[in-house]
């Protein structure tokens, strides 16, 4: 379960997050969507503890990551939106890191790292330095590292970018099947469709703070709108006078 409560995040006298508060249970994908500045990085880099919130706490899993970090972390993988590897590791390498990192024993790490090369179909390039992958062959491995430690709660910063097709539809089922197993998934996204097809609920973020929140069909009646289109009620609730300029014949 992830937690915001009234959580509030300012650089000097700008408030890039005012006053959030959101709960997301256990087994439920949360799409977070808005324009560029709204918010979400921060909202992002808070709920994994990269930023302190100002004010108000984030709790995953009951911990708290200001005032309890290293369990908090513990239940978190992370994907971020430009991953990282070291380049120099191979892919199984990476993944023997990670596993260090979260103390794995090794009869455990050994068993993951073999079933997540299986279920991202890495078998063919794991013993091939990092250097070598292409960006959706990181992406792929950066999601296999994020699993390893079957975490309860998976945070994903747009986590399509970069994916082939074939990568796509396996990170989806993943995500879909470990949803179903339980585990909270926060995706932030530009992709409004991939929201509408995979998200339980989404919330949108206009200038720090959370505009709407609910299923799309929910901000169809918010909205009172007879539109079917998804960008259009996107539109219509981040930038009104654009939504009034594609009505207009």
């Amino acid at each position: 379960m992830i937690e915001f409560d009234h959580v509030t995040r300012t650089y000097g006298p700008k408030t890039a997050v005012s006053d959030l508060t959101l709960a997301i249970p256990r087994g439920e994908l949360f799409a977070l969507l808005g324009p560029n500045g709204a918010g979400k990085t921060t909202t992002i880099k808070m709920l994994v503890g990269l930023l302190r919130p100002s004010r108000g706490a984030v709790r995953v899993s009951g911990f708290d990551l200001v005032k309890d970090p290293r369990n908090a972390h513990l239940h978190i993988g992370y994907v971020p939106d430009e991953p990282t590897l070291y380049e120099k590791l191979t892919g199984r390498e990476f993944l023997w890191f990670i596993a260090d990192m979260f103390g794995m024993p090794r009869h455990l790490a050994t068993q993951r790292i073999a079933a997540e090369i299986e279920h991202f179909e890495l078998g063919d390039f794991a013993d091939d330095l990092a250097e070598s992958y292409s960006l959706g062959m990181r992406q792929r491995l950066v999601f296999a590292a994020s699993l390893l430690h079957d975490p309860d709660v998976l945070v994903l910063d747009e986590p399509m970018v970069g994916l082939d097709p074939r990568s796509v539809r396996i990170v989806k089922d993943l995500i879909a099947s470990r949803t179903r197993e339980g585990m909270t998934v926060f995706m932030s996204t530009h992709t409004l469709a991939m929201a509408e097809e995979m998200a339980d609920r989404m919330g949108i973020m206009v200038r720090g703070q959370l505009r709407f929140l609910g299923t799309v069909g929910e901000l169809r009646e918010q909205m009172a709108l007879e539109t079917t289109s998804l960008e259009q009620l996107y539109l219509e609730l981040t930038n009104p006078r654009a939504a009034r300029s594609q009505r207009e014949p």
